[in-house]
């Protein structure tokens, strides 16, 4: 039994490691529900690797690569280490990032993005729906109720050295850098506080049907999400 488990947190130290995506805040890319896999290994190791805090407290990361723009990452969160967060990357140290009228300004170029449509979420007007192209050409869906919500603009922010700027693709329901952490956001992340990669949906359920509502477990599971590869 010991072997197994000392296997069990080796592979999700070393290896990779399932995520819960408990918030909406990375809709349309992300559903609430979807158990996701994130790969250790792609940023390296760092004193959060370990699931259960096992890394020494130390700065820096081992045999660490860069992070891409664009990437959805894993993550600690800055002002409570306690807390995961998943978002995606969009500033690099020294980028300028800012939005403003509700789009993104990436070192004062505006970010492309063309409406494909509308995001079915249940409510009674249907947020709308943008593919967004990063500037090295990597593009994603976003959602967005308007160009004139509470952080469509904000001031510059210049990403520190060794720090990232994270947003979520839900702009206008996202607790993410554009919120300082003094003001319970998330503020720049350092690259300590990387955790993981994610790459893949392991499996999706509908958090509103409850487990014991068997008769609604076909309506619950997401079948169409399994094994999908977050872009």
């Amino acid at each position: 039994m010991m072997l197994a488990l000392g296997f069990v947190l080796i592979v999700r130290t070393v290896v990779a490691e399932p995520y819960r995506v408990p918030s909406p805040s990375m809709v349309p890319t992300l559903l609430v529900g979807d158990e996701l896999i994130g790969s250790k290994f792609a940023y390296g190791y760092g004193k959060y690797s370990s699931p259960i805090g096992l890394m020494p407290d130390f700065s820096g990361r081992l045999f660490g690569e860069a992070p891409e723009r664009g990437d959805v990452i894993v993550f600690r969160l800055p002002r409570d280490p306690s807390t995961t967060y998943v978002k995606r990357l969009i500033g690099l140290p020294g980028d300028r990032i800012q939005m403003q009228g509700g789009r993104l300004y990436i070192n004062g170029a505006i970010v492309p993005r063309r409406a494909i449509g509308t995001f079915a979420d249940g409510s009674g007007v249907p947020p709308l729906l943008y593919v967004e192209t990063l500037p090295n050409g990597r593009e994603h869906e976003i959602v967005e109720i308007s160009d004139a919500e509470e952080h469509d603009d904000t001031p510059a922010f210049v990403v520190p050295p060794r720090h990232y700027f994270m947003m979520g693709d839900n702009r206008d329901n996202s607790l993410d850098s554009r919120i300082a952490a003094a003001d319970g956001g998330v503020g720049f992340v350092p690259e300590d506080n990387l955790v993981a990669r994610a790459d893949r949906i392991l499996l999706s359920r509908d958090p509103a049907v409850e487990w014991f509502d068997v008769a609604q477990w076909p309506h619950a599971f997401r079948l169409a999400r399994l094994f999908g590869r977050i872009d």
